[in-house]
């Protein structure tokens, strides 16, 4: 089974919008885009949802289904481990495995020895076409990597063998993600790790690791746009040599996560993969989310209200929300209104603020991030806020529509030609 060569995480909390995001990608096939649909949602969003995988099945064949979409598409296990994947297994047919939480466990010395010796070979200076500089590696950085990184792809191999044993050989798509960690993976870290999952037999279709800079959820990226293209185009070329290398999957491509909204870098991750001719897979899951309430608050006063109650409840327990997330956001609260504040705000303030849109004087990016964080609050009004959702269909529909299509998939495809 492979993936196309580009590809979209397009995660819907509530599984609603699955039509909406078709018909962005329907745009895209029109402007000769072709994109691949993954619906992607994590074992957490389903425990605050009270979903299953197979909701998430469900919800995809039938948006596919009634959008007359007749191409490859698929349903992600997000951020799994060997703890939580079994319910994914049946529903799902692409799995990306998450090693963060084991990056840095102990690692057995003979199996640190065994990696030393395999990488021995690249000692010295290693030259790749396209890097300026030649990559310099010694034993130090081979062990200290086997050491930080080793432990956690052997973790992804017992999860892959367990996936593969369920599913009876049945083909899948599988990711290996460590992009919700303080420190990057350095150009050379990657290689080695990817020379450590292919010693796991781990058929990697796409990858997705941690980058220099900050990758907040839902705002734009903070960081040195420079620093972060040299390492982007230091990891295509890495990830190129290692296909070869390795004998890694041919379609191996980079994932950008955490947040997505980067809008930023996505002329330079389109301009890098268009020099390379390379794929990308993005993921765009929260901001979905999003889109319902920016929908919400244009629709009438009350799904305003709703939205405002809403914001107003996140607002006092803000501690208890951002706490899974603390490592990928970034919240001034004196940045934040106040629930007095925002009861007199029009349909049009609310939208703006929390619209990505960074150039209105009304959009706060600290609002837009507690409220990424914040749907379980939603979660907690039940009905009245899903059938807010389908009664507002169109309207919210536009916004989810609007957002996929027009900040993201042509800020990175544009300048194409």
């Amino acid at each position: 089974m492979n993936l196309n060569k580009y590809s979209f995480g397009i995660g819907d909390r509530f599984g609603m919008q699955g039509m909406a995001q078709l018909r962005a990608i329907k745009k895209a096939e029109d402007d000769g885009i072709h994109i691949t649909p993954v619906w992607n949602k994590s074992n957490r969003e389903h425990t605050i949802i009270h979903t299953s995988p197979s909701d998430t099945r469900k919800a995809a064949d039938l948006a596919v289904k009634l959008s007359k979409w007749n191409e490859p598409y698929f349903v992600d296990a997000d951020h799994i481990n060997l703890s939580n994947v079994d319910p994914f297994i049946e529903p799902c047919d692409f799995f990306t495995i998450d090693i963060s939480d084991f990056i840095g466990a102990p690692v057995d010395e003979k199996s640190l020895n065994a990696f030393a010796l395999k990488n021995q070979r690249f000692i010295g200076s290693l030259s790749l076409k396209g890097i300026d500089t030649p990559i310099v590696i010694n034993e130090e950085i081979i062990r200290r990597t086997g050491i930080r990184f080793l432990a956690a792809v052997k973790n992804a191999g017992l999860i892959y063998q367990h996936i593969l044993r369920m599913k009876n050989g049945k083909d899948l798509i599988i990711e290996v993600s460590m992009d919700e960690v303080k420190e990057a993976q350095s150009p050379v870290e990657l290689l080695l790790i990817l020379s450590a999952l292919s010693d796991e037999k781990i058929p990697v279709q796409t990858i997705a690791p941690k980058f220099t800079g900050r990758f907040n959820k839902g705002v734009d990226y903070v960081g040195d746009i420079k620093a972060f293209e040299k390492e982007f185009e230091e990891d295509l070329l890495i990830i190129d040599f290692a296909i070869k290398e390795f004998n890694l999957p041919a379609d191996l491509k980079i994932s950008v996560h955490s947040g997505s909204d980067k809008f930023s870098l996505y002329p330079v991750i389109g301009n890098l993969i268009r020099k390379h001719d390379k794929g990308i897979h993005i993921k765009t899951a929260g901001t979905t989310w999003l889109e319902e309430m920016i929908g919400l608050s244009m629709a009438d006063e009350d799904s305003l209200d709703l939205a405002k109650s809403i914001y107003s409840i996140a607002l006092k327990r803000i501690n208890e929300l951002t706490k899974p997330y603390s490592s990928v956001i970034d919240i001034d609260i004196n940045q934040l209104p106040s629930s007095l504040e925002i009861l007199r705000w029009s349909n049009d303030q609310f939208s703006h603020a929390i619209r990505h849109n960074p150039a209105h004087p009304e959009y706060n990016p600290h609002m837009r991030q507690l409220l990424h964080v914040s749907y379980k609050v939603a979660v907690e009004y039940g009905i009245i806020f899903t059938d807010a959702l389908k009664q507002h269909t169109e309207i919210i529909g536009e916004q989810v529509t609007e957002n996929l299509y027009e900040r993201h998939i042509k800020r990175l495809f544009e300048n194409r030609n």
